[in-house]
This record gives C-alpha cells, structure tokens and sequence, in this order.
C-alpha cells in the first residue's frame, strides 16, 4: 500500500536524545531516538528489523487479502478514537479509572451471541463494583472483536514427535495441527469476525444491556469464606440500594444511565494487517486529515515486539489512536523514557498506557524505577497493572495456570508502591473470560490444580472465569474505598 508521507513533530525527541547524551545515559539509546526519521507513512514499518513477523507460502494471496482489507470500511470511527482519547487523558490525570480486560486469545467461534454477552455482563459488573469503590468514573476497553494475533516464545513446538509451527491466533494460522500453516485468507475472516462482533456489542448497549434499571444477578453461592461472602454482599447491597434510591427520586433518567461507552481494543502485532486498515480521515477536532488505525479503537505494543529501532515502534509512533505499551522485567529506566519521547514527542496527556507486567517477585525491585524515569521525563502516563503475565505457571497436571492470589499480590503491590511515589494506579488489565472455565487456581471457589481439568478451554494462557474476574473487582475497589 503506497500512502503520502506525513511530518511528524520530533524535535522533542531530539532534545531529549541530547539530554540523554549529556548525562551518560547509554549512548545506543540516544542514538536510536537521535535517528529516527520525521517523515512517517503506514508503510515506513517495513524499513525497519522486525520481530513476531509471519512468513507466507503464497505472497500473491497475501497482497490479495490485503487488497481486499484496504477496500473495506472502517471498523471504528475517528469520533470514537477521540473520544476515548479524551477519556484516557481523565484517567492519567486521577479522575478516571480504566478497566481493560477480555480474553487472551480470541477465537472466531468467540463471534457468537452468548460469549460475547458474557463478557459485556462481566466487564459491566466489574466496572460498576469500581465505580462505588473509587467514587469515580470507570473506562471500559475490551480486549474484543480483534485480538486474534498472539506473540509466541518460540514460532514452532513439538505435536506427537512432530515439530509443527505454533498457534499463533486466528487471524493467523489454525489451533489444530493440521492448520498451522500461515493464511493470509484468515485476515480478512478476522475483519469479518470483528465487524460482525462489534456491530452486535454496540447494538446490545444500544438497545439497553447496560441499563441500571436492569439488575444484575449478583451470585455469591461460590464464595467459600463467610466473612468474604459478607463482604461481597455488603459492596453489592450498598450498589443495589444506591440505584434503588436514584429510582426513587428520578436521578437514573439520564441517558447517561441507559447505555455505557466500550471500547475495543487487541494487540497491534500483525502489521500488515493495521496498515491495511489505517486510513488518512478528517479528525473531528480541527478538521484536519491524520492516520487513524481503524481496527479498534485502542492497541497496544507487547513486550517482545517493543524495539526503539524495531518496526512496531515505527507503526505505533504514527497513529492518532491512544496506545498502551507492554512494559516486563527486561525494561531498562532510560529506555523506556526513550520509547515514549519516539512514539510520543509532543507528551500528549494520556496518549499512552505504561502495562506493567513484572510478576508479584519482581514489582517491588522494578516499578519504582520507571516510575522514577518517567516522572523525571515529562511524560504524563496511564500506569496500569497487568498482573497476569509474569504470574504464569506450569501446574501439577501439567498445563499453564496462575495463582488467583499471585495476580491479586501484584495488584495490591502496583497499589501501594504508586501510592507510595506519589503516583496513582491508573487501572487495570486482566486476561478474563465471562464463563466458568477453570484455568486459573485459587479464589473464592478455592481452584486447585485437580480442578483445572474440568474445563480448561483456552487456547492460549489461563483466564480467570467470571466469578474470579468479579472478586478482582471487589478487592481493588475495597483498596480505594478505604482511600476515601
């Protein structure tokens, strides 16, 4: 796809490329943001060294899938894009909370009515339970109707004696052994797959999901400890009563009450695939034409594709879009720094999400030092905890899981050392499924490793099941309630 270059501010980076010159600051990194070209196209990617890319057998059929993706609407709007801009910018400023949360791997057969109400029901619930903790508005982002590309360790694992490529997501290849050869066909199934998903979710909000005139179920039954469950029981009465009291004195009429804002948002690892659906479009603001990543209203860089000189970090850095930024244990203070002066040189409030993933072992030695760094940078950044990733284990039975307690340690940990720095916990993202599965251990229910067998259904890492996902929920909001 050839597009028209467009001039992007970098002074600032080069400011801050000399900045990190004079104070010795490793020298490769000032020279990578040093570099780095004004001009950007969603084509400039391709210059650069990539990784997680994807090799075709059939380069005709590709340019014919990506044809096609370019003749296609958009899946969301600039509107949107801004708008959920705007309300980010709220929440890096302590006046919002963002919730993010879906599945891990998404799969076509996910496009279906009743998983798909699930999980608006989960993150609905999860989002009112933190409403009353916080005391403020919650954003609400799915990992929804596009996360259908995974990053893998290793592209190839051994089936029965046989070395195969690895399920890398449906957009990609297939999860049967049989399927795994790479087919450009299948981007196109996922734009399908995400209109189809997200014309449903937003026909669902339209027509009254989320009205607080329609009472959530709110089941207990499975929490095991009774001062928990009273717990839980009193959060849900005070919700209840509160609604029932607006009822009462006509304050639920508004239309705000009736319907709720949720945004999509996947992981930008297949880049063929979001250039074909960047498009130049008026933004509502000034009116002027900028590059809109139209696939969802929000994605992000994961941890193994976040090179300052790699080509997602060129992609990223182009887009009008807010974006999130994966940031593990190999981070270093002043690359991370560097990373946001690249992709965000004008320091636009909010633009980016900082989704600290470290595990319960490590955040204590590890996130007061890219607090340190950014706070020190200018930046003003999402902080948002990621608790899941770096909480993976190999369970007795032999299948990955993670210790309900491991991912609420971090939580809690991310709590208090931002609280600590003077820096607030700006949200939250969870690897999270509206259906009883069983693949993380732990909670309420009391999940141990013998349990996982009975309906360990992901195709990819353990999620945690609604009722898990939920206790999340009243926990985090407990730590803010006693806040205020």
């Amino acid at each position: 796809m050839t597009s028209p270059p467009v001039e992007l501010p970098l002074s600032q980076a080069a400011r801050s490329a000399a900045a990190l010159r004079s104070s010795n600051i490793d020298a490769s990194i000032s020279s990578i943001v040093a570099n780095y070209s004004n001009v950007w196209s969603p084509s400039s990617w391709q210059s650069k060294p990539m990784k997680q890319n994807v090799t075709y057998d059939n380069q005709k059929a590709v340019e014919k899938a990506l044809q096609k993706l370019e003749s296609l609407p958009p899946l969301v709007t600039p509107s949107e894009i801004v708008k959920l801009r705007n309300s980010l910018k709220e929440v890096a400023l302590g006046k919002a909370f963002l919730l993010q949360g879906g599945d891990c791997a998404e799969l076509f057969d996910y496009c279906s009515d009743g998983p798909i109400d699930s999980k608006i029901k989960l993150l609905l619930q999860m989002s009112l339970v933190l409403i009353w903790g916080g005391n403020i508005p919650v954003v609400r982002i799915a990992r929804m109707a596009g996360q259908f590309a995974k990053p893998r360790s290793s592209m190839t694992e051994v089936v029965d004696g046989k070395e195969i490529p690895s399920f890398r997501g449906d957009n990609i290849n297939g999860f049967d052994p049989a399927d795994r050869t790479p087919n450009p066909e299948r981007l196109v199934t996922a734009y399908f797959h995400s209109a189809a998903t997200l014309n449903y979710v937003r026909a669902q909000l339209a027509s009254g999901f989320a009205d607080l005139h329609r009472p959530f179920e709110w089941t207990l039954n499975h929490v095991q400890n009774d001062q928990t469950k009273q717990l839980y029981q009193k959060i849900v009465d005070s919700i209840t009563e509160t609604i029932r009291f607006m009822t009462t004195i006509g304050a639920d009429r508004a239309h705000s009450l009736g319907t709720v804002d949720l945004y999509t948002s996947h992981e930008g690892l297949h880049l063929e695939y979001e250039q074909s659906l960047t498009r130049s479009l008026k933004d509502p603001v000034d009116g002027k034409n900028k590059w809109f990543n139209t696939s969802a209203h929000f994605i992000w860089i994961g941890d193994r594709t976040r090179q300052l000189d790699g080509s997602h970090v060129e992609y990223f850095r182009g887009i009008e879009n807010p974006i999130g930024i994966k940031v593990g244990p190999t981070m270093k203070n002043d690359e991370l720094v560097a990373l946001l002066d690249i992709v965000n040189p004008s320091k636009e409030i909010g633009k980016v999400t900082l989704i600290t993933r470290y595990g319960k072992d490590k955040i204590h030695d590890l996130l007061p030092g890219h607090i340190k760094g950014i706070q020190g940078s200018g930046h003003v950044v999402i902080w948002q905890c990621d608790p899941m990733h770096g909480n993976t284990h190999s369970s007795t039975i032999g299948v990955k899981t993670r210790q309900f307690s491991s991912i609420m340690a971090e939580l809690s940990a991310a709590h208090a050392i931002h609280k600590e720095h003077g820096t607030h916990l700006g949200g939250v993202h969870l690897e999270l499924t509206g259906d009883a599965v069983t693949e993380c251990v732990g909670g309420s229910e009391c999940l141990t490793d013998e349990d996982l067998s009975l309906n360990y259904t992901t195709y990819c890492d353990p999620r945690l099941n609604n009722k898990q996902a939920l206790e999340a929920a009243f926990l985090i909001a407990g730590w803010y309630r006693e806040r205020s």
